[in-house]
């Protein structure tokens, strides 16, 4: 995880790109990466009440609604921008949300949670097996993470210069995944575009 200054200094960026940061993800094709992600199970994978960690502008979250336009989701961020435009999305869309503007070591839930989204969460953590520990907590048993890390490729080293971020290799993801007390069900390469160049995505089930 990330001390609350790192992580105060990380909202702020955030908060400073957010203005034209969904229009950028659509642009370069990540809402379109993620809704086939998802697609590779069923809407029951994607749960009742869901839980987007580190949400951004809600792109992931969006994604899910799609599919399972159902049941309510969580937003989880600590940039306030970057949650307002997120639960604006979302309401678009019809979706019930809750909202919190808070670091995930920070955050109480009231109950588990049946599907848990991280998308580019892990990269900004100082302990990445222990956030992927604090996921495992706030999920219900035999509910379903669906996970997108950075990996390496030279496009992340461009990334880096500005956002300071980590990338990680299919076998070091799943060693944290079993070590956090997530059974690894799947991989999922992205086809086209900068997502399959700088992301893979993962398909985890809480034991």
């Amino acid at each position: 995880m990330q001390d609350a200054s790192s992580s105060d200094k990380l909202a702020q960026k955030y908060d400073a790109a957010a203005p034209g940061w969904a229009d950028k993800m659509r642009l370069l094709g990540y809402f379109d990466a993620y809704l086939g992600f998802l697609s590779i199970g069923s809407a029951d994978d994607l749960g009742r009440n869901g839980l987007d960690v580190g949400c951004g502008t809600g792109a992931f979250a969006e994604a899910r609604a799609v599919i399972q336009p159902e049941g309510k989701v969580t937003l989880l961020e600590p940039s306030g921008k970057m949650l307002k435009q997120a639960e604006g999305a979302l309401a678009l869309r019809g979706v019930t949300t809750q909202t919190a503007r808070s670091r995930l070591e920070d955050f109480p839930p009231a109950q588990p949670f049946d599907c848990v989204l991280a998308a580019h969460v892990l990269e900004h953590c100082d302990n990445p097996t222990d956030a992927l520990r604090h996921m495992r907590r706030q999920a219900a048993p035999a509910a379903k993470l669906w996970l997108v890390v950075s990996k390496p490729h030279w496009c992340n080293a461009i990334i880096w210069l500005q956002w300071r971020h980590r990338s990680y290799r299919p076998q070091q993801v799943a060693k944290m995944l079993k070590e956090a007390g997530w059974v690894l069900e799947a991989e999922h390469s992205f086809p086209t575009g900068p997502p399959s160049r700088t992301s893979r995505g993962y398909l985890a089930r809480a034991v």
